[in-house]
């Protein structure tokens, strides 16, 4: 059998690596046999929504191929992404036989990715993983990189671990059914990789803002395909989030402490590091730093909330000061030296935080 060619390689440092393929889903049965699974039982993982869209589809794909499938379904949203869902997850795989050739597939978004993605890592000590990304943000940003794991009522992702795909299968058709507010969710992780990384790529987004936000033709690909770039580089250079990766969280200390405050599902995961980027973009422009905040704030305002819950500045802080990228009690962000050009700092004092926060929250 000749190989698809992959369009992309996540190639890390040290280990295995992995391709991404963007091309249809119909391709995912040739795919599996391509990497060593040509029959048996496979294990998808869903939400209520792709299932309602996607799911009887998806089954029928596999099982003409000769698979047998088994899907769980969990809610929608943060809500789902706890130890509660992950043990009913456990009970489903042994409850169906799973063994370590079993694949898992997650079908949806970062929610859905992040917690099949760690009980595929640790059910039986570790059974294949693909991604099939349905929303910009997983398709952009969760699927690749290999972070998996579950939230805890102390924070965002306090629990998980970093386990690789055996490969992630991004179709975009399936952006063509994603609801407005999930369209923008993702495109503040596509205008993140453009801030943090490639300026050329943000003029031409902020160029192009009014079209893209309204999911112009070819926006899909377009979008897609650079910001994919841009992860996978970060991700090749830097996989386990010692240096380079931790760019990546520009905005994201700020915007996990505003959703945990918020409640879980309260505010998208996009609105909230929107409003992060807002409060880290803040504290660039007051410390000098080559950055117009008034241009980059108007893309940045077009994707927050527009009905925000009143949010302690204290509790924010210090949800803040848990987050998991601390160390010992210095807490690090990241902030923009110019655009295409981020920074880690450790010397941001509380009343720099909280002046930052009030201005995001306005």
């Amino acid at each position: 059998m000749v190989a698809t060619p992959a369009d992309f390689h996540v190639e890390p440092t040290a280990g295995r690596p992995y391709a991404v393929f963007t091309r249809s889903r119909a391709t995912l049965p040739a795919l599996l046999k391509e990497h060593g699974i040509a029959s048996g039982r496979c294990f998808v993982v869903t939400d209520d929504n792709v299932a309602e869209l996607y799911g009887a589809q998806f089954e029928t794909t596999l099982q003409d191929a000769g698979f047998e499938v088994s899907t769980h379904i969990v809610p929608p949203g943060e809500t789902a992404k706890d130890l509660d869902a992950l043990g009913a997850m456990y009970r489903w795989g042994f409850a169906n036989d799973i063994d370590r050739q079993s694949p898992v597939i997650a079908l949806g978004g970062g929610v859905v990715g992040d917690l099949a993605g760690f009980f595929a890592a640790t059910i039986l000590r570790g059974v294949p993983l693909v991604h099939v990304p349905t929303t910009l943000v997983a398709q952009v940003d969760s699927s690749i990189g290999g972070k998996t794991g579950v939230n805890h009522q102390s924070g965002k992702n306090l629990i998980g671990s970093f386990y690789r795909p055996l490969f992630t299968l991004t179709d975009t058709e399936f952006l063509s059914s994603l609801p407005e507010v999930e369209w923008r969710n993702g495109m503040a992780e596509v205008l993140k990789h453009a801030l943090i990384r490639d300026r050329e790529f943000y003029h031409s987004l902020r160029e192009a803002w009014p079209g893209t936000l309204g999911r112009a033709p070819g926006a899909f690909e377009r979008v897609v395909r650079r910001a994919l770039e841009i992860k996978i580089e970060i991700v090749g250079q830097d996989e386990l989030e010692h240096g380079l990766r931790r760019i990546l969280n520009f905005g994201h200390t700020f915007g996990h402490a505003i959703e945990r405050i918020a409640g879980y599902g309260t505010i998208g995961h996009g609105a909230a590091v929107a409003l992060g980027m807002r409060a880290a973009a803040w504290v660039s422009a007051e410390r000098g730093y080559d950055v117009s905040l008034v241009e980059v704030d108007a893309l940045l305002k077009t994707l927050r909330p527009e009905v925000l819950p009143r949010l302690p500045l204290d509790w924010l802080i210090q949800s803040m000061r848990r987050d998991k990228k601390r160390v010992g009690n210095v807490l690090h962000l990241i902030l923009l030296q110019e655009i295409g050009r981020a920074v880690v700092v450790d010397d941001v004092g509380e009343a720099e935080l909280r002046t930052a926060l009030e201005y995001a929250l306005s």
